[in-house]
Parts: C-alpha cells; structure tokens; sequence
C-alpha cells in the first residue's frame, strides 16, 4: 500500500511577498505605485507582471516620496491602490502618509521590516518599525497597523488590510519582515467566493448636495470619486465638511475627535489577535511577526515539560489591542515579551500593566532571528 498522500490541486510553494502581492489583487487593488528597496522588491516585481494582466497599472516611481503621493492620487481617482517598501523607504514616506491621514485617503502600505537605523541591516530580518509605523508622521492622528507571521497571513491579511482601508477611509500599513516576506511555505489560497472584499462606499446624493467630510454615525463619510463628478477640496490642513481650511474652534476640534472616533468604535472589528492556552497559562509570550513562530513552538515544547505556558499572538498591532491583553494581567500572569528590537511592544505591554504582574523582556538586535530555544531558556528562567 502506498505511503503517499494525495496531491491537494489547490496548493502552492510561496514566498511570503509573492502572497501579499497576490493578496492585493484578490482584494481589488489596481494601481501600485513604488520602488525597488530589499527586503520588498518581490512584491513590486510580482505586481509589475499580475497588475496589468487585471487591467490594472503599476508605475515605479523616482522614490519612496513619490510613491506615496501616486498612491494617494490613484486612490482619490477611485482605484484601491498600494505601494511597498522598507525602512528608509517608509521613512521618506511619513510626510504623505500623514497627508492622506488628515484627507482621509484609504490606501495600504506595505513595510518589509529590516535592520536599521539608516541602511542598517538590509537583508536581515528586525522588528524595530513598530513605533515608527504608529507615530512616524507628526501630529495626533489614529493608524490601523496588522503583522503578518506566515505566508499565507500575507495574503490574507493583504486583502484585510484593503478593506479596513476602504471601510474605514485611512491608510493602513501591514508589516512583515524580512524572514517571513522570504520564506516560502505550502499554502492553499482561498478561492474568490470565499474572499471578503469591501469597497468604500460612494455618495447617495448628487454632487452639488455632496460634503466630503460630513460626519455619520460610523464616523466615516461617503467618499466621491473625482472621475464620477464629484469634485471637492482635498488638502493637508485641518478642513471644514466640505474641504475647505479652517481656523474656526468649533471645526478643528469635531473634525479631528472624528478622526479618531472612527477608529476608536469599532475597537471590536480592528483589533485583531489569536490566543493559544491562555486561560491555564501561568506564563503568556505576547508576539507578532516571524516571532510569533518561534513563540508558538517554545510554548509547545514548553508545555510538553509541564509548564503551563500560553501565547497571545498580535495580529493587530495599532491601536494597540489592551483589552485583550487586560484580563490576563489582572489574573496575575507573567507576560513575556520577545522581539527584534529593543523593546517596542514590551512598552505598550507594561504601559497597560501599570505594575499589576510581572513583564519579562527578550530583545534580539543582531540581525537574527529569535529562535524557539532562546524563548523556552527565558521561560525557565522564572520557574
């Protein structure tokens, strides 16, 4: 009798990046805008080949400067659009990332995270973007920010991204790094039927009754498309309903709270994590990105030896998922943290601790990554 098991039609050899460029074609993105910068050229290189074949248009730009602003261009024209890059290349990118905030331009950025700072480490995987992609850009403003840990979370959280963008009228930035947008795993991708894609949605009025800005009670205004007739102000001040600056009291602040009222309730749809034997943990990794790998194998073997050991895998990273983080602090579980920087979400970690249990800390900033064995010689440590 044979040993071998059948052939599933369905599955593919991936890299990581090839996923999420495969991911934004199945969400509707048709217009890609950047340059080439390791550890995310693959994503550009795939969508200068798959964009056209869906009618769609790739462009590469002079710069990451100039990537952001076509993005932001294509998307008001009506097309879901997207740009990827790194760490230099996102921070070229903060200026408009912040313009399209405050305009409310849906669009998604992708950063292949590396080490840094400046050139640093371009082909060695880091986590050291985390709070760069929350407060890059200057002034308050709200972000939605997803990590992906396998190649097929490329692809879906692609697509997830996309429509969190267009529901919520905001830029959103997935993060991967460098081993996960080059590893290549076995992946089935969901078929079409079974993909949820959200569009953003359109006026119900006529042009002349349309304001671009007015508030709802999602929060989120209808948004017209230029090449539909709607014509309205956009601009990087702070406006009134109808695009226009402002400088009156009674405008900035409503306009700005609305900004972060959009975000802030729907807590509930944004905030995105996976948890694994939390409930009889004593001991909870809090992980995300390739990371969060390593974390699930350590909590394995871990629990193979009679530890009671757990995992709360951060999908969502911005905002900041605290309530799912709360219950198991308040239950007097040690939370550790490991990451490929010098203690970014182990910041947000202890700031919503406030000193209530104990939070143990595994930086790696050497350009490797944080191994299973490492997690499980730290999670012995406190026994």
């Amino acid at each position: 009798m044979s040993t071998m098991t059948k052939r599933d039609p369905g599955a593919k050899l991936m890299q990581g990046n090839e996923a999420c460029a495969e991911g934004a074609i199945a969400a509707g993105c048709r217009f890609f805008a950047g340059y080439p910068i390791t550890p995310a050229s693959e994503i550009a290189e795939q969508l200068s080949v798959r964009i056209p074949q869906v009618d769609g248009t790739f462009i590469q730009m002079e710069d990451e400067i100039a990537s952001m602003g076509a993005i932001i261009g294509g998307s008001l024209a009506g097309t879901k659009s997207m740009t990827a890059t790194s760490g230099p290349g996102f921070s070229l990118m903060q200026e408009n990332l912040g313009y399209a905030c405050l305009a409310e331009v849906p669009c998604v950025v992708v950063n292949v995270m590396r080490g840094g700072p400046s050139t640093g480490l371009p082909t060695n995987p880091a986590q050291g973007d985390v709070m760069q992609a929350r407060w890059g850009t200057h002034g308050d403003h709200p972000i939605i920010v997803l990590s992906a840990s396998s190649v097929l979370e490329c692809f879906t959280l692609t697509v997830k991204a996309f429509n969190f963008s267009e529901k919520y009228r905001t830029p959103v930035i997935l993060l991967l790094d460098e081993v996960v947008a080059h590893m290549r795993e076995k992946v089935v991708l969901p078929r079409a039927d079974q993909i949820e894609v959200i569009n953003r949605v359109k006026p119900s009025v006529p042009p002349e009754w349309y304001l671009p800005y007015e508030d709802t009670s999602f929060g989120v205004p209808p948004m017209g498309i230029f090449g539909e007739g709607y014509r309205y102000h956009v601009t990087g001040l702070v406006h009134d309903i109808r695009g226009f600056p402002t400088l009156r009291q009674d405008e900035i602040e409503p306009f700005l709270l609305r900004l972060f009222r959009k975000i802030s309730t729907h807590f509930e749809d944004i905030q995105i994590v996976e948890r694994y034997h939390t409930d009889d943990a004593e001991i909870v990794i809090v992980a995300y990105g390739c990371v969060a790998r390593s974390a699930h194998r350590a909590m394995v073997e871990a629990r193979s030896q009679g530890l009671k050991v757990g995992l709360l895998k951060l999908v969502t990273i911005w905002p900041f998922p605290r309530r799912h983080l709360e219950p198991l602090i308040k239950a007097g579980k040690t939370m550790l943290v490991p990451e490929m920087n010098m203690g970014q979400v182990s910041r947000e970690v202890r700031r919503v601790n406030e000193g209530t249990s104990p939070v143990i800390t595994l930086n790696k900033i050497d350009g490797t990554i944080i191994s299973p064995k490492e997690i499980l010689a730290k999670i012995k440590e406190r026994r």
